[in-house]
């Protein structure tokens, strides 16, 4: 075996026994290495009952990927085969490069079995679905151990299921999860293990290229430089929302009963759904112990004090309750307290051969108005987002949006929204934005009025028209005949 890990992170991934292992962090840290290695001793361990799947979002992203398996594997005696997208080893081991265009192409694998499946990039799948899928193929009739690997850098569409699933348990932490067997009530457990890259981590690339360091400093911001450095999570280059901060995150307090308190819902049964409560500060409020000493929440601010997501924690699919359980969970989190009006998705009130969701709620004593669902263009006026991060970035006296540090899955998700790759004013809609459009409904129904336009600036080498009528006519309408 020619190939050979490096000491460190490498050596750990590719030595694991942990079912689940994900690799992930800065760029240059060595993980593609790391993967296509992991397979190689694979394979001259198991033979020809090695057989391995390696998943990316797209065939373009597969291409280096072939090409460094290329130098890896062929020293092994492994042979590209281009009609079946595969290396195949002298003993029968086989590994196929895939790659998944859509979510939907998970289901393509049905039936397959393999005993070791990689994905690389694992940020760029907007929610754990097709990956979990791809799990279920993991199986061996010769009895050899089967696992999951998976690199990953931080950003994308699914940073935010990748970070909670496998990053904020902590780096070089086995962390076990129980499964029961339906049939005869049985349990397993499973563990999965999280391994950070840094670019220290890989003197072999430093050593071969020394100008990769400076070409990173050259290629992006402070920010997003420090986070392909350290493969920092927390960092959130090109965020949407770049405005927010630990400013708009409060500790929770009891607001005074005569602040007006409304709702906002975005609709999900397959998918998730979102309720968020909120009150409008009627004066200035002091924050005590807030991010900034004897700061205070502007008059006409928005707090965010209580929210309901409703979404599955591992899967990330929506909880599937019926509109009138919705609407009972709803009142029960009131406890009756004087809600003044609620904005949902229009779509509640739409009618497909029977009563809206709008009327099932409203006979459960749950009443709604049709939010504004503009997202961009709005002229005139600020936009639905424009709306947001008006009231997130605020201004001298402070942002006009705030969450308490309860509502966890609004800080979790909204933060690190991305910009749609194709429509740059829009979001990512394939991201975790749910959360989002309930807050976007929230704004527009308080909008904030839209900067007034800069008065033009007089010509200096044309007619001052208006002053002249003024100062020589004393007003009156006049022409040059």
């Amino acid at each position: 075996m020619r190939w050979r890990p490096q000491q460190g992170p490498q050596q750990a991934f590719v030595a694991s026994d942990v079912f689940e292992v994900v690799y992930g962090g800065a760029r240059g840290g060595g993980k593609t290495d790391a993967a296509l290695g992991d397979f190689a001793l694979h394979a001259s361990r198991f033979g020809a009952a090695a057989q391995g799947l390696l998943a990316r979002r797209t065939r373009v992203a597969l291409e280096p990927t072939i090409e460094r398996a290329r130098q890896i594997y062929g020293p092994e005696g492994a042979t590209w085969v281009e009609s079946r997208s595969s290396f195949s080893w002298p003993s029968g081991a086989v590994i196929y490069f895939r790659y998944l265009d859509r979510d939907a192409d998970a289901d393509l694998y049905q039936g397959h079995a393999y005993t070791r499946v990689y994905v690389e990039e694992l940020t760029q799948f907007p929610d754990p679905r097709a990956v979990d899928k791809l799990k279920a193929t993991l199986r061996s009739a010769a009895g050899v151990p089967c696992g999951f690997r998976a690199t990953c850098n931080p950003g994308g569409a699914g940073h935010n299921w990748v970070k909670a699933r496998y990053i904020d348990a902590g780096a070089n932490q086995i962390v076990t999860e129980r499964f029961v067997n339906p049939f005869d009530g049985s349990s397993l457990e499973l563990a999965r293990l999280f391994i950070p890259a840094r670019l220290a981590d890989n003197p072999r690339l430093l050593a071969n290229d020394p100008g990769y360091v400076a070409r990173l400093q050259l290629s992006g911001s402070a920010a997003l430089v420090k986070a392909w450095l350290e493969g920092d999570w927390n960092i959130i280059e090109g965020a949407f929302f770049d405005a927010w901060s630990a400013r708009n995150i409060v500790t929770p307090f009891s607001a005074p009963a005569f602040w007006l308190r409304f709702r906002s819902f975005d609709w999900g049964f397959a998918a998730p759904f979102s309720v968020g409560w909120w009150t409008v500060a009627s004066d200035d409020w002091p924050i005590p112990g807030g991010p900034i000493p004897g700061g205070a929440i502007p008059r006409g601010a928005m707090i965010r004090y209580r929210e309901w997501y409703g979404r599955r924690a591992r899967s990330g699919e929506g909880m599937r309750l019926t509109a009138e359980e919705v609407a009972a969970g709803i009142a029960e989190r009131e406890h009756g307290e004087k809600i003044a009006y609620g904005v949902a998705d229009p779509s509640i009130f739409r009618q497909d051969g029977g009563p809206s969701i709008g009327e099932r709620m409203r006979r459960m004593g749950l009443n709604w108005r049709p939010a504004d669902n503009t997202r961009v263009g709005r002229a005139g006026a600020l936009s639905g987002w424009d709306q947001m991060r008006a009231r997130i970035g605020g201004g001298d006296e402070g942002p006009m949006l705030y969450v308490f540090e309860t509502c966890r899955d609004f800080i979790r998700t909204v933060p690190t929204l991305q910009h749609d790759a194709a429509r740059l004013e829009d979001l990512d809609t394939a991201s975790e934005d749910h959360i989002a459009d309930e807050t976007r409904y929230a704004c527009l129904s308080r909008p904030l009025p839209a900067p007034a336009p800069p008065a033009p600036a007089p010509d200096p080498g044309g007619w001052d028209w208006d002053r002249m009528r003024r100062e020589s006519f004393g007003g009156r309408l006049w022409k040059v005949m």
